[in-house]
């Protein structure tokens, strides 16, 4: 990306553009073209088996002929954020000064909108090397309330992300892993100034925050599979098409085939709960 106005300050260009500000200096990875053939193969089988470690990935990719051992694909998984023990990827580091919240989700029944929301962070790969994507969902339409991309980890974006959505919606229960990001202060003091109960999974246990990793999973397959972005504003406006499309137009069989935003904003009511 270029700067392309004289008058225009790059930080009002962000704005305007909605893009992170240091989304702009985004420079790719620099990794061989064999290593980032493999990563692509990591990626989306590990978005198809997500319980597969780094031994699993390793004979997999042996199976399709790629000559590989243990160690250089832990550590091309370490590169892409995915840990080996853990059946989700852990982008997000836990911070031991930082408090955790129990699970409060187990065998809730969730019966509507504002009931849960909740939120992650997953790498979407570019052409060359990978930006982050963070969004925060309601569990019981699947809406994706608002979402942000980001070239680094730290914790502004997830925090900027919340802010927007609080404005807008208050859920009684927001949930997130326990990562750095959402247990620092300045994310779960958001929450805590709406008094909504702050709930955490568990470590490891990927299904604790399920409907975000099939989000995940949808993402990739339905859009960033489909297209190498090549710039981070390419990437920006793929996803910010791709979810519309998710929201307003694409119909979920848990839904009883009706789309997030209809269920959402209540123009249809659901017979049965969708937890």
């Amino acid at each position: 990306m270029e700067i392309g106005h004289p008058r225009i300050s790059l930080e009002r260009q962000c704005e305007l553009l909605e893009l992170n500000r240091s989304s702009w200096y985004y420079k790719p990875c620099e990794t061989d073209p064999q290593s980032e053939a493999l990563m692509r193969l990591i990626d989306e089988q590990y978005t198809e088996r997500p319980v597969y470690g780094y031994r699993r990935m390793t004979i997999w990719l042996r199976r399709e002929g790629n000559a590989v051992n243990f160690k250089r694909v832990q550590r091309l998984m370490r590169l892409m954020g995915l840990e080996a023990i853990y059946p989700k990827p852990s982008l997000s580091k836990r911070n031991k000064e930082h408090q955790i919240y129990p699970y409060l989700l187990r065998n809730v029944a969730i019966e509507r909108p504002n009931h849960v929301f909740s939120t992650d962070i997953t790498y979407i790969r570019m052409q060359k090397g990978f930006i982050y994507l963070t969004a925060i969902i309601d569990w019981y339409s699947r809406y994706v309330l608002d979402w942000e991309i980001s070239v680094t980890m730290e914790s502004e974006f997830c925090c900027a992300t919340l802010s927007r959505v609080l404005m807008r919606a208050t859920p009684e229960i927001f949930n997130t892993d326990q990562g750095s990001q959402y247990t620092s202060k300045a994310f779960t003091g958001l929450l805590l100034e709406k008094n909504i109960r702050i709930s955490m999974d568990g470590r490891g246990r990927a299904l604790d925050n399920v409907f975000v990793e099939r989000l995940w999973r949808s993402v990739k397959q339905e859009e960033v599979y489909l297209h190498d972005y090549q710039t981070v504003s390419e990437a920006k406006n793929g996803l910010t098409a791709y979810f519309r499309w998710y929201n307003q137009e694409r119909p979920h069989q848990s839904l009883a085939y009706n789309t997030p935003e209809d269920v959402y904003t209540g123009r249809v009511t659901l017979g049965q709960e969708t937890s």
